[in-house]
């Protein structure tokens, strides 16, 4: 059997944009050799390919090299991101080039049995299906360490170790003296209003911190204003410690694979009522921008089918009418080429009925002749269904970015008269989710099913 032709690496290297992310080596055989993580996933992988790293590079980097028969990339959004992304990677296919994240080391967690009679925080580094509930993983694991204590004691809970501590306990501990625990273990506090304090402690860990944090820096501008720069010192490095730990993460599943606790068709339910929509959103297209130069500016659209990838229709568009980086046109771009080709096929199919000789407008007509064509296919044998299938018009489309895509994207549905079809827009910074004509956006909580199938469709 001949050897498969290999790849144009240089060719290929001009399409890796300068982002963060993670790559992977290949060898002749698909293998799997290396996993890295860059902070510009170009400038690292060109390195490999000169001829300068060659010569200088020691025994087992020219081995590498000179076994690297493809690539591929993975663009995530922030460093910390790439390296929890690396470990995975390294874990999953166990590279032979690769000694760090072979062993059995993962990042830490944060866990809580609110089932306890007296919950408490505590650090774990595997998920475990034992009814607590987990957050994380975190990156960082000092500005964590720093960020539970300090949260322990803001919130009053305890930081002991036996399950249900007593008067014995309470005898050998002096947080409660130092005001850093409420006590429970002896009733100062009701069981309710403990729980309520771990509540807001989870919310806190789930990056719901802003008005905690802009108190803490007003704190801070106040002790700069005394004079007191050690108090101010303190409330400084408190804040970057949250800044840190709270900084939203994906999670990285096994890629094209549903992970065990995805639900999709619950997922999609619970996105249907966060969103308000009238039908449940079984088909989905999401697009991203890319930038990869001035001059080579290209789309990408996802399509979901009931809350899984659909990947044969997935899409990538090459910019062509945008000169230089302009996200908001390249937006405005592919969502009309998209829409406008799918109408122009679906009158075609329809006889080249218009949608305005009707009282109909274009999206209500093109939902009509999609369930005529539905039935008429499976009225039809086998072998009469054979041949080119059209994908139906989506039930909710996604742009990745904010206010400004998601103008510029609903502004060309408008054009076509697709102002029905539901649209947001989903930013990445905070994950929060805006709507035509709402000018807050909706911030759903990070365990959210509808959230994750968001995130998994824009990932």
């Amino acid at each position: 059997m001949p050897s498969p032709a290999k790849p144009d690496l240089q060719a290929k290297l001009r399409d890796v944009p300068h982002q963060p992310g993670v790559y992977l080596h290949r060898d002749r055989f698909g293998k799997v050799i290396y996993v890295g993580k860059a902070r510009d996933l170009r400038k690292r992988l060109a390195s490999y390919f000169t001829p300068s790293r060659k010569r200088t590079a020691d025994h087992k980097t020219r081995a590498l090299i000179e076994s690297i028969w493809d690539f591929e990339v993975h663009t995530v959004r922030n460093e910390p991101e790439s390296l929890l992304l690396e470990g995975k990677l390294i874990k999953e296919f166990l590279p032979k080039y690769n000694i760090a994240f072979r062993d059995d080391k993962r990042f830490l967690l944060v866990k809580v049995h609110l089932d306890e009679p007296w919950p408490r925080f505590q650090l774990a580094r595997v998920r475990r299906e034992d009814g607590a509930r987990y957050f994380g993983p975190f990156v960082h694991a000092g500005p964590l360490r720093r960020t539970i204590s300090w949260m322990s004691r803001e919130f009053g809970l305890r930081a002991c170790r036996p399950i249900k501590p007593g008067e014995r306990d309470f005898q050998h501990c002096h947080d409660d003296i130092i005001r850093n625990c409420s006590a429970p273990c002896v009733g100062k506090i009701t069981r309710e209003d403990y729980l309520a304090r771990v509540g807001e402690a989870c919310e806190f860990l789930q990056g719901h911190a802003r008005e905690r944090i802009l108190s803490i820096e007003e704190e801070m501008r106040q002790a700069a204003e005394d004079l007191d720069f050690e108090r101010a010192a303190e409330l400084r490095d408190m804040v970057e410690n949250f800044r840190v730990t709270l900084k939203p993460i994906r999670q990285f599943r096994k890629r094209g694979m549903p992970g065990k606790t995805i639900d999709p068709e619950a997922d999609v339910a619970e996105l249907q009522e966060a969103l308000g929509l009238e039908t449940p959103p079984l088909v989905m297209e999401c697009f991203d921008i890319s930038n990869i130069s001035s001059n080579h500016i290209v789309a990408s659209m996802v399509r979901f089918a009931n809350g899984l990838p659909d990947n044969a229709r997935y899409r990538r568009y090459r910019i062509k009418t945008v000169s230089g980086q302009d996200d908001f046109a390249s937006m405005a771009e592919v969502v009309r080429r998209r829409y406008s080709r799918m109408l122009r096929e679906a009158r075609e199919r329809a006889g080249g009925e218009a949608a305005d000789s009707t009282q109909e407008n274009p999206l209500e007509a093109l939902r009509r002749w999609e369930r005529m064509w539905e039935k008429e296919n499976a009225d039809r044998t086998g072998a009469k269904r054979r041949g080119r299938s059209h994908a139906r018009m989506p039930d909710l489309v996604i742009v990745d970015g904010g206010k400004g895509q998601l103008s510029s994207a609903m502004k060309e549905l408008r054009r076509l008269g697709l102002h029905d079809l539901p649209m947001i827009g989903l930013a990445k910074q905070h994950e929060e989710i805006f709507r035509p004509g709402q000018s807050d956006p909706l911030v759903l909580p990070h365990e959210t099913g509808a959230l994750r199938l968001l995130q998994r469709i824009r990932d």
